[in-house]
């Protein structure tokens, strides 16, 4: 008898290949059976209507700090993630010296808009290497399996100290302990090596982070040390400011030290077509760099509410004064007309260039909604908006921050929405290179909450989209299943087949839904950030077990922590 067996669903087994009616049995957290009828199960799912798929793989998380106290690690359980990997952007919280703690916590803090506070009380610190790390993730238990990679700017820190965030190059001698950590951290299952080159990184402090000040001869040492164990991948964020000098670096990385490189990539409005010239410049020239771009298969972009960490009164003088009062007494002060108008009348005070964009930038802020509206048209600015109500941007602004007793978003696309739509972001995702991520799971608690990109990629993408092309729900399973787990060195997930591991979605396509993001306060220390739900998972099954059934947790916490490049089945 099989352990458990999902009866009668539409199977899109992560191929790429047409959906087909069947069954799907697991016995011993494996896939035993795909397609016909099956015999009974100890446990059935009855899935007639719904899609039976693999479970999502999502490759760009900082959960790093997370996962050491919340065994769901949410946002992303919600959302039919089975696989996380974390490490990413050069950040996380090992290896550490016992004296560098809170260092660790104010680059997280800084870049990753997670607060020191929760950090502080939630973090245990009960390792110093990485490989202490990954042993202390593995005594814990979690719902979701957790990919480490080994990221830069701790490695660089422990050993070079305060000098790490500070113009000296690195010495040869500092190179090659760096490159023995990174080895190490390999060695111990870490599956890549991560690195942040971009000015926008910034400590709590308003420092840069200590990756900022590596050169390439630095990233050369260390991943030749990737060479010599031939494992992992390198993941690379950059601002490509020079991007043939800076392509041409990264080339050189992948070429001689012969391991696959990701880049993220992104449309900046500055320079909107950057990103089409990076694309060519990475595409396989014949000197053995294999190199992709990751992408985001919606914009990346800000949530301004009162609860949030920005919006666009929060730098005005009469704001300040309230700014400590509850939810509920700041709506009631912002919805006295004399109060109101004395905000609007203040001068803004801008500290910053994305200052300028959250006070100022209202031909590309849009009411967020329920459901969420990720692709508005330039019409639902509220610039344009306001416009048609003869008033001004401001006014009609203020007024919608305080719907929903307080609780509605506002949505500022960053980056990826120059053209206000997603065609650019579709000629992203179709590029053969094109791996998914960019979610960011875990991190930017204030900000941003892109962890559902993979509900996302079912309800926007395949489904729901009205101003323009839609794309298959096989491919788009495909990609966010296979493709990464298998880019990531995960051969044994992402596919429903016979040998595989039994990560498994069962999924209401049409009842599918996003809900709107909000701010909970239920990190260590009372820290807030935003969450979102869905609604269209009959099931999760992760490693063989049921772990949520119509988005509500069973108990059950088969995850954890993986160890380095994984075999399928026909590789074993």
């Amino acid at each position: 008898m099989h352990d458990l067996v999902i009866r009668g669903g539409t199977i899109v087994d992560g191929t790429g290949a047409a959906a087909y009616s069947g069954d799907v049995a697991v016995k011993d957290g494996v896939i035993t059976a795909v397609g016909g009828k099956v015999g009974p199960g100890q446990r059935e799912i009855d899935a007639g209507g719904a899609l039976v798929q693999p479970g999502w793989v999502d490759v760009h998380t900082h959960y790093d700090g997370q996962v050491t106290w919340d065994p769901l690690i949410g946002p992303s359980c919600w959302h039919g993630v089975t696989t996380i990997v974390m490490g990413n952007c050069g950040v996380g919280f090992a290896p550490v010296r016992p004296d560098m703690h809170d260092d660790l916590i104010e680059l997280m803090e800084g870049v990753e808009d997670i607060p020191g506070a929760a950090l502080h009380e939630g973090v245990d610190w009960r390792w110093e290497s990485f490989p202490e790390f990954m042993d202390a993730l593995g005594e814990m238990n979690h719902a979701l399996d957790i990919g480490v990679q080994v990221p830069h700017n701790p490695v660089r820190a422990y050993v070079m100290g305060a000098a790490a965030s500070g113009e000296r190059p690195a010495t040869e001698d500092e190179m090659a302990q760096m490159a023995t950590l990174v080895e190490e951290g390999l060695a111990a299952g870490g599956l890549g090596f991560t690195t942040s080159r971009t000015k926008f990184h910034r400590t709590s402090k308003n420092e840069h982070v200590p990756s900022h000040f590596a050169n390439l001869q630095e990233l050369r040492t260390i991943t030749q040390a990737m060479k010599r164990r031939g494992e992992g991948l390198i993941g690379v964020l950059s601002d490509f400011d020079e991007p043939e000098e800076d392509m041409a670096g990264l080339r050189q990385l992948a070429a001689e030290s012969g391991r696959p490189l990701y880049y993220l990539l992104v449309q900046f409005d500055e320079r909107p077509d950057k990103w089409r010239k990076l694309l060519e410049l990475s595409r396989p020239n014949g000197d053995g760099a294999l190199i992709r771009p990751q992408v985001c298969p919606r914009p990346v972009g800000f949530f301004l509410g009162l609860e949030c960490s920005l919006h666009p009164f929060m730098s005005k003088a009469a704001y300040k004064e309230i700014k400590d009062l509850s939810l509920a007494d700041r709506v009631a002060r912002m919805r006295d007309p004399a109060f109101k108008q004395r905000v609007i009348s203040e001068a803004r005070q801008h500290r910053s260039n994305i200052m300028q964009e959250v006070t100022a930038g209202f031909g590309k802020m849009f009411r967020l909604g329920d459901p969420p509206n990720y692709e508005p048209s330039e019409d639902q600015s509220i610039a344009a908006m306001a416009a048609r109500e003869g008033r001004t941007p401001e006014d009609l602004a203020y007024d919608i921050l305080l719907e929903r007793a307080g609780k509605e978003l506002i949505f500022l696309p960053f980056t990826n929405y120059t053209s206000r739509n997603h065609d650019t972001i579709r000629e992203m995702m179709t590029d053969e290179q094109a791996l998914f991520g960019l979610g960011d799971g875990g991190a930017h608690c204030g900000l941003i909450c892109d962890a559902s990109i993979p509900t996302y990629l079912l309800t926007h993408w395949v489904r729901d989209r009205s101003r323009g092309d839609r794309l298959p729900l096989e491919w788009i399973v495909k990609r966010q299943t296979k493709e990464n787990a298998e880019f990531f060195g995960l051969h044994d997930r992402g596919l429903l087949a016979e040998g595989m591991k039994a990560d498994i979605n069962v999924i209401d396509f049409d009842g599918l839904q996003l809900r709107p993001p909000h701010i909970v306060r239920d990190l260590p220390a009372g820290g807030r950030r935003l969450i979102q739900e869905a609604q269209g998972y009959i099931a999760t099954v992760q490693s063989g077990a049921v772990t949520f059934e119509n988005s509500e947790h069973t108990g059950a916490l088969p995850g954890g922590v993986i160890r380095g490049r994984q075999k399928g089945p026909q590789t074993a």
